[in-house]
């Protein structure tokens, strides 16, 4: 069931909502998602919107940083763990536009990130967020 908020959700219930859908995402993403970084920032910043030719830090939701579990090697060995950023005020932006239920809307920008980290197609991004 939809929670309903009287006040724009907050970072840490983002990182709740968020937290909540990668516990309930099947194995084998689970475990090898256990040691990826989930951080909550307000926007993106200039350099990361430059990176991916983004213009405006509200167009950005969220973004995977790390190496796609199929591109990891030997070589690849002590780099900094993976991580998801998830961007509160765009998420927020986005909530308010579209009118999705917000835990629907985190859930999705979530599994989208968790996409890249696994190199997933859309199709199968789709089929992971079906699951549920």
């Amino acid at each position: 069931m939809a929670r309903r908020f009287d006040h724009p959700p907050s970072a840490e219930e983002i990182e709740a909502i968020a937290r909540d859908a990668l516990s309930r995402l099947p194995e084998p993403f689970s475990s090898h998602l256990a040691d990826v970084v989930l951080q909550i920032d307000e926007y993106a910043e200039e350099a990361l919107l430059g990176e991916l030719g983004i213009d405006h830090p509200l167009d950005l939701t969220g973004v995977y940083e790390g190496i796609p579990i199929g591109l990891r090697s030997v070589e690849t060995s002590g780099t900094l763990p993976d991580r998801i950023r998830l961007f509160r005020q765009a998420i927020l932006v986005e909530w308010t536009e579209e009118g999705e239920p917000f835990e629907h809307l985190v859930r999705h920008i979530l599994i989208h990130e968790v996409g890249h980290h696994f190199g997933l197609s859309d199709a199968d991004m789709h089929a992971l967020e079906e699951q549920e």
